[in-house]
């Protein structure tokens, strides 16, 4: 009797608990779907052909969306590369010799495990919804932490915790157990068992709540294409599925010509394509992306040592951006990829959870030797400290363009009610990397005032983006420029046409003040810089 109502109540723990899980889904899933439509309201992102109702999972970026994503790419390649003595760009082609993607091992190993859940129709990566559990899993042991560093507070001991804890080594020894399995059937390409570990998991499809799965099967995920005039003469290529090989194959060129010395970075921003079949969550997974990424060349022996170099300085040029902390973590991967020797993700959290947004992996020497072996030209270095020729081991840091786009948006999209009882949006992005720095609004379009705002965009639009605006209410200005993240305001009205002052409007704040026109540059560059 007593066990049987501990499983009622065990049942009744278990439904409610799923119903939080649920609701907390759904909040955050209407949120997301709140950011979509703001995207495409507001200019940032649209639905690639439209008009023709869509290219599934393409999209195209408007007026206000470009200017952020190429901020984005500014911001990183000066991070990268301006500020850096020893990381230089290139920018390779998207075709390339087809033997290289057989050298990289992307013909062979390209591959995405799929599954289908029977009652939803939705297909999903089997090893997403492993991991998945696995998160949650990990989850509950950090919940474990935090409980008992509230409890005990400087007198607790992480490391004892996690190495006595009943709770948390319980759900380590869940993971490790599943881990090794799954990891091992992956290697092996035992879909069969990658399966049954879904079952036995008892892993639910995240729509019907089911578990009626179809069989795991895997899926290339290289787009295929012909070079040539004559079908019959035509070559078989494959648009890029990474930029990394590009600046692989063009290692020697660039240290040639730069005389470059060990260690040093070659940088590259550019297009990539995959024939993802689970292409959701708007711009997250598409099948036509960009990467910022940079290839760091260093002596063997020492690419640990520089992986975590790489891991501190990564993470601090997301923090950089003025984002909590809190918003970002470190994920180790159990499975290395068949180059690595090290790998970790910076993960977001995202509306729909925390995702991977930047990986750093030590790539050891497989990508030179490779293409060495598949060339037949030679791809070393000689050290004049060492008086020796060796294959540069690789470091590599590779970053998501569209999927930091996304975060930016995600983060910065704020719904607020204000003192008055009235409601705004407002994208409250970073200064830097707002689309428009600053709004040029006269008061009202006559007596002048459209002509002397114009003159002062005029001496700031070299140096700033900036937006002249004169139709509607002042008020509603404000908003469609909260509402693209503009950081200032500057109205003109007739007393600028006096005393040549105007008035200063932070986004954030909405504080107003009188400044002169003299100062605008001064307290944009400090804005912008800060």
């Amino acid at each position: 009797m007593r066990g049987l109502v501990y499983k009622v109540k065990a049942s009744g723990f278990y439904h409610m608990m799923h119903y939080h899980y649920l609701c907390s889904m759904a909040q955050n899933e209407e949120v997301f779907k709140k950011i979509i439509s703001h995207a495409k309201e507001y200019g940032f992102v649209f639905q690639s052909s439209e008009i023709y109702d869509g290219l599934s999972a393409v999209y195209d970026y408007g007026q206000n969306g470009v200017e952020l994503k190429n901020n984005i790419k500014q911001y990183w390649w000066k991070a990268m590369v301006q500020h850096q003595e020893n990381i230089v760009g290139i920018d390779s082609a998207i075709f390339m010799h087809p033997t290289i993607w057989k050298a990289s091992g992307h013909v062979d190993a390209f591959n995405d495990p799929l599954i289908d859940n029977k009652d939803s129709k939705k297909r999903y990566r089997a090893d997403v919804l492993i991991e998945d559990q696995f998160a949650k899993w990990q989850d509950k042991i950090d919940k474990e932490v935090e409980k008992a560093e509230k409890r005990f507070g400087e007198a607790f001991d992480k490391a004892q915790f996690l190495a006595t804890n009943p709770r948390v080594l319980e759900y380590q020894a869940k993971i490790d157990t599943a881990s090794k399995r799954f990891y091992g059937a992956m290697e092996n390409n035992d879909l069969a068992d990658v399966k049954k570990l879904i079952e036995e998991l008892e892993i639910v499809c995240p729509v019907s709540g089911s578990r009626n799965w179809t069989e795991v099967r895997q899926f290339n995920l290289m787009f295929s294409t012909q070079m040539g005039s004559v079908t019959e003469d035509s070559n078989t290529l494959y648009l890029r599925p990474e930029t990394a090989q590009g600046i692989f194959v063009n290692y020697l060129n660039v240290q040639k010509t730069g005389r470059m010395k060990i260690p040093f970075g070659i940088a590259q921003i550019g297009k990539a394509f995959r024939n993802e079949i689970v292409a959701r969550q708007f711009i997250f997974r598409m099948r036509e992306f960009e990467q910022m990424e940079m290839q760091f060349f260093v002596r063997p022996g020492t690419e640990l040592e520089w992986f975590e170099k790489w891991k501190e300085t990564r993470l601090n040029w997301h923090l950089s951006l003025g984002i909590p902390s809190a918003k970002y973590r470190f994920h180790k991967h159990e499975k290395l990829a068949h180059y690595a020797n090290a790998a970790v993700d910076i993960e977001f959290e995202f509306p729909f959870g925390f995702k991977e947004l930047e990986g750093i992996h030590s790539r050891t020497d497989f990508d030179l030797s490779s293409h060495q072996k598949f060339s037949g030209k030679k791809i070393t270095y000689f050290d004049p400290e060492l008086n020796e020729t060796y294959v540069p081991y690789v470091i590599e840091t590779s970053i998501g363009l569209d999927r930091t786009f996304l975060a930016m948006l995600s983060h910065a999209y704020t719904e607020e009610k204000l003192e008055d009882g009235s409601e705004r949006v407002v994208m409250k992005l970073p200064a830097v990397l707002a689309p428009i720095k600053c709004g040029i609004l006269p008061l009202v379009a006559k007596d002048g005032l459209p002509e002397k705002a114009r003159e002062i965009m005029d001496t700031l639009k070299y140096d700033y983006m900036v937006q002249f605006e004169e139709k509607d209410s002042i008020g509603k200005r404000y908003r469609r420029h909260d509402a693209i993240g503009t950081p200032y305001c500057i109205t003109i009205d007739h007393q600028t046409l006096e005393d040549n002052t105007v008035t200063i409007r932070d986004r954030d704040t909405m504080q107003q003040e009188r400044i002169s026109v003299d100062k605008i540059d001064e307290i944009l560059r400090k804005k912008i810089r800060s």
